[in-house]
Parts: C-alpha cells; sequence; structure tokens
C-alpha cells in the first residue's frame, strides 16, 4: 500500500434513508479523513437531501451526524445549486459547512481528484 496520501472526489445523487449508499460513503468518507487523505463531497439530484440539517430519524443511523464528523474531520461538501433550486431547497437549509455550488465547482473537485466516486 502506498504511503502517498490521495483525494477522493465523491458525488452522493441518492437520497438518505430511502438507499443506503449515502451511508455507507459517509462512512467511507470518514474514515478516509481519518486516515489523512482529502475528501471532496458533491451533493446532486436527490443527493442534495443529504446536507440537510435538523434531520431525526426514528428507525436510521444519522444521516445528519456522519455529515458532521465528514465536514468536522475536513470534507469539503458542496451541493448542487441546480438541484436545490428544482426541489425547492434554501442554502439555509443546508447543514453549517456545506455550501451551494454549480457544475464548476464539481469539475474543480474532480480536476483535483486522484479517485472519483459515484456510487
Amino acid at each position: 500500500m502506498s504511503d502517498k496520501k490521495k483525494v477522493f472526489t465523491i458525488a452522493i445523487g441518492k437520497s438518505h434513508y430511502t438507499h443506503e449508499s449515502p451511508f455507507t460513503i459517509l462512512r467511507f468518507a470518514y474514515t478516509a479523513l481519518l486516515e489523512e487523505h482529502k475528501v471532496n463531497i458533491f451533493l446532486v439530484e436527490d443527493g442534495i437531501w443529504v446536507g440537510k440539517k435538523n434531520q431525526d430519524p426514528s428507525t436510521y443511523d444519522n444521516v445528519e451526524k456522519w455529515m458532521r464528523d465528514v465536514i468536522k474531520e475536513g470534507g469539503k461538501v458542496l451541493a448542487c445549486g441546480v438541484c436545490m433550486k428544482a426541489r425547492g431547497m434554501a442554502d439555509e437549509e443546508l447543514i453549517e459547512g456545506i455550501s451551494r455550488t454549480t457544475m464548476n465547482g464539481f469539475l474543480e473537485m474532480c480536476e483535483e481528484a486522484d479517485n472519483i466516486i459515484y456510487p
């Protein structure tokens, strides 16, 4: 295994609590950050809901908690502004540390990445 740290860019396009992949990929992102890799996350399509604050699921692990942990460990998280507008989500609804962007923001993340993951 190489000692070179990697940059992972991850796109989350599925909503949480109906698909397990957002939860799984946030656990991966958190683990990568703990191993001192760099992680960029782009929330797109229904994946924008993964970045919504004040989540309170009763029967699932809280995805907001995992997202906050990723941000706390240095993960960069951007949300697609077009997707937010289409779904009626305002900037104020995003978890602190997540910013609205365009496809240009995603492109920059991909240009920086050693690995791009879109589960």
